[in-house]
């Protein structure tokens, strides 16, 4: 197999491919675990070999001290899980097991890991031979070059991630928000400093983007302490893979647990709050929350959790604290089941700031129309409300998936920063800043489409007389071009018969 450069362009891409060649007839639930297992091992084991040769040098016999490691946010890999080990029985028929052993032997060693790593590589149906070749591809890639490993492999982690999204189909939106969303939420929101809370945070996608926004302004990410939860163990163990990955270290408690039954972060109050939680989501358990503290805007619906979602959200934000979420579009309009009256009353509290409408076909896994909400507890901008309708934005990179460019998410981020500082001017077709007032003329609705009006179109030059001229013109030679093909249709089917 040859050896692969990891500074290319699309190193995640050749990755998955060369992957997937390998994955045979299993599915994509069965075998993102497989993929993510091992490329968190090899990420670590490298890691830890790079600090391993340089104890070595120093000749002090440090090499096997796991505070050595543990003081540098390297996780220390015993001796028998490290990946040259594993790599030398690739086609052992024992692999599976090699394997497991190795990271039940880590996260012995590794508090933090504790019950976090996969261990099913032994079972029966994962074909050994295919483990082994695996095993192999990723041998052959070296992931510490030019010092920015812990981009490289993040970068493929969440490659991965989001391929196997789009390949669970419905499912995969449990654990994956497209990038390009969670960007535009973050570029914001500019989660600089402070406390970042997700309560339905999936596999962390927020999270590492908070980070990554940290890092390219020059800031410290120490100077954000991270929040979350999640109610699919799964998912929450392919978060804590993914934030490790990072060197991000998370507060997501210890266990998964669904938010509405037990909040494990009952104290948190974030500075930042960014979320996208399940689509029109019943069943929440609202019989049992019906006198929850929670609602203090009122009791959301049995039937649809978002407004529960939302006042959960409100209830954990510090006194100057932000959200950003997603919502179903349904969230701006319905008056059923009282989620008008709840609307109302979080409008009337002066928390809703800025509303954007996203274009469809962001998502892999629903074809639902989506809003942005953003909520501040000290408006800059007091009694007014932005609204953005960006549905006109973003390119199609696939038959069925549009994603939001850079230019687009910079755009969106301008005109907020603009509503703050007091500089916007309403633009026909996108944005409009509107009165407290305004919005209660229109039933507390905030579909964006209602204040921003139409795109002013460009005048062509041609005088109003001359192009109706010209139309009907043209309509009328099309009229009569349509008679003519009626009456040849009438003729062949009156030949076989048929008259009409």
């Amino acid at each position: 197999m040859a050896n692969k450069n990891t500074a290319d362009i699309g190193f995640e891409k050749q990755i998955w491919d060369a992957a997937c060649v390998l994955r045979g007839n299993m599915d994509a639930s069965e075998y993102k675990s497989v993929v993510l297992g091992l490329i968190f091992l090899k990420y670590i084991s490298d890691r830890f070999d790079e600090k391993y040769k340089e104890l070595v040098e120093e000749g002090a016999g440090f090499e096997e001290d796991i505070d050595e490691y543990t003081s540098e946010g390297i996780f220390f890999v015993p001796e028998g899980a490290r990946w040259s080990e594993i790599a030398a029985k690739a086609h052992e028929e024992e692999i599976g097991t090699v394997i497991d052993n190795a990271m039940c032997a880590i996260e012995k060693e590794n508090k933090r890991l504790k019950d976090i790593l996969p261990k099913n590589f032994a079972r029966p149906e994962l074909n050994k031979r295919r483990l082994g070749d695996v095993v192999d591809l990723f041998t052959n890639i070296q992931m510490i070059e030019h010092g920015s490993e812990k981009d490289i492999l993040g970068r493929t982690y969440e490659y991965c991630l989001s391929m196997f999204a789009e390949q669970e189909g419905k499912r995969g939106g449990e654990f994956f928000t497209p990038s390009c969303v969670v960007r535009t939420l973050v570029e914001v929101l500019k989660p600089f400093k402070g406390r970042v809370y997700d309560p339905c945070c999936g596999s962390g996608g927020m999270f590492v983007q908070s980070a990554k926004f940290v890092e390219n302004h020059s800031g410290n990410i120490s100077n954000i302490s991270i929040y979350g939860q999640d109610s699919n163990p799964t998912t929450w163990k392919m978060a804590q893979m993914n934030l490790a990955i990072r060197g991000i270290e998370p507060d997501l408690s210890t266990y998964a647990e669904d938010i509405f039954v037990k909040d494990l972060h009952p104290t948190v109050r974030a500075d930042y709050i960014m979320a996208n939680p399940p689509f029109n989501l019943s069943n929440w358990g609202a019989d049992r929350l019906k006198e929850d503290v929670r609602w203090q805007y009122g009791k959301p619906p049995a039937s649809n959790a978002n407004f529960a979602w939302l006042q959960h959200m409100i209830s954990h934000l510090a006194p100057a604290g932000r959200i950003g979420m997603v919502l179903a579009n349904g969230s701006l309009s319905s008056q059923s089941s009282g989620e008008g009256e709840i609307r109302k009353n979080i409008i009337n509290a002066d928390l809703v700031e800025c509303i954007v409408a996203m274009p469809t076909q962001l998502f892999y896994t629903t074809q639902i129309p989506v809003s942005l909400w953003f909520i501040n507890k000290q408006k800059k901008q007091a009694g007014k409300t932005l609204f953005i309708d960006a549905r006109k934005m973003g390119t199609m990179v696939s038959r069925k998936l549009r994603e939001l460019t850079d230019d687009d998410i910079q755009k969106i981020s301008d005109t907020y920063d603009a509503f703050v500082d007091g500089t916007l001017e309403d633009v026909k077709g996108f944005c409009a800043v509107v009165d407290t007032d305004a919005i209660a003329k229109q039933d507390y609705i905030l579909t964006p489409g209602r204040y921003v009006g139409i795109e002013e179109q460009e005048d062509d030059g041609e005088p109003f007389e001359d192009k109706m001229n010209r139309l009907t013109s043209e309509l009328s030679e099309m009229f009569a071009k349509s008679h003519e093909l009626e009456a040849e249709i009438r003729k062949k089917l009156g030949a076989i018969g048929y008259e009409i």
